[in-house]
């Protein structure tokens, strides 16, 4: 797979579509607090506005925009920001996924919007560079979001059999769809893994590291991936991504091997040495120095966690 990819399976979206909204007259609706998620909504009809808790500023919506909340942040939308909201947890209390709710009559804005949870764990180290809030609204991010919404609207309403596994499909491909666009948009001056991504050199030198995690690789091998002087390499990976390559390289194996310690019952030596490590001694030190605890405890938390959910 490729990196973005990668992340995003790291990451084990899952995708829950939350009921859409048909709005009239002045209404308001204030959105809770979600640790864990990412939240993702498209506007379908009309016009608000959104305020999203800690940013000073409120945005206007339009008919085509799509919001994301990286860190699942409350927020509020409304036709009247003075108005005292809603909860949305009453607006939308005992309803189904992809239920179409009328709130005050309904008729002059319609969104549709699904949340994704994801390990909290994991979230900080590959979304932490994010924004709170990605706005897509130009007209070449509507054009290449415009399918994705209005398929998963069709489905939602359709109640055809397999509609709820088709819309959650969608949805990710909506979330996938976003992130690039948002990635392609301000990638320049941002500094955060992401971000490199959309950068043609380190982004060869890191998909060669996600591709082969287990190879010893070196300044100089990388450097030749990207295209690239090793200095130059080696500043302008720092700089973008804000860790070494080497470093970044043994963050990405603990990621891969705390993702196989919670899914799998897998030997630490195969894991170990499937990570490019010469013996399990020397990926319980790597571990234990940049996970804070060995291997072997970090997976029994791990399956106290599961047995727990």
């Amino acid at each position: 797979m490729d990196p973005l990819s990668d992340i995003l399976a790291i990451l084990k979206p899952e995708s829950y579509l939350t009921a859409g909204i048909d709005a009239g007259g002045e209404w308001a609706i204030r959105f809770g607090n979600r640790p864990g998620t990412i939240k993702c909504h498209a506007v379908t009809a009309g016009a608000c506005w959104l305020a999203v808790e800690g940013m000073d500023a409120s945005v206007r919506l339009t008919a085509g925009d799509c919001i994301i909340l990286p860190s699942g942040r409350p927020f509020t939308l409304a036709s009247n920001l003075n108005l005292d909201p809603a909860e949305a947890q009453d607006v939308l209390a005992n309803t189904r996924p992809g239920d179409i709710i009328l709130h005050n009559g309904g008729g002059d804005f319609a969104f549709a919007g699904t949340r994704f949870e994801i390990d909290s764990r994991k979230a900080g180290a590959l979304l932490g560079t994010l924004p709170p809030l990605i706005h897509l609204h130009d007209a070449e991010d509507r054009d290449a979001l415009r399918w994705c919404i209005n398929q998963m609207m069709t489905e939602m309403r359709a109640g055809r059999p397999g509609g709820t596994l088709a819309a959650r499909h969608l949805a990710h491909l909506m979330l996938l769809q976003a992130f690039r666009l948002h990635l392609a948009r301000q990638a320049k001056d941002r500094v955060g893994l992401l971000y490199a991504l959309a950068d043609p050199h380190l982004g060869r030198a890191i998909e060669a590291m996600h591709a082969d995690p287990a190879h010893r690789w070196t300044l100089a091998e990388l450097a030749g991936r990207a295209g690239l002087s090793r200095s130059i390499f080696a500043q302008r990976f720092r700089v973008r991504v804000g860790e070494t390559p080497i470093g970044y390289l043994a963050q990405w194996r603990m990621m891969l091997a705390r993702d196989r310690l919670t899914d799998g019952h897998e030997p630490l030596g195969t894991i170990a040495n499937e990570l490019g490590y010469e013996s399990e001694n020397a990926f319980n030190t790597a571990f234990r120095r940049i996970i804070g605890c060995s291997p072997r405890r970090y997976a029994r938390a791990e399956a106290s966690i599961t047995s727990l959910a």
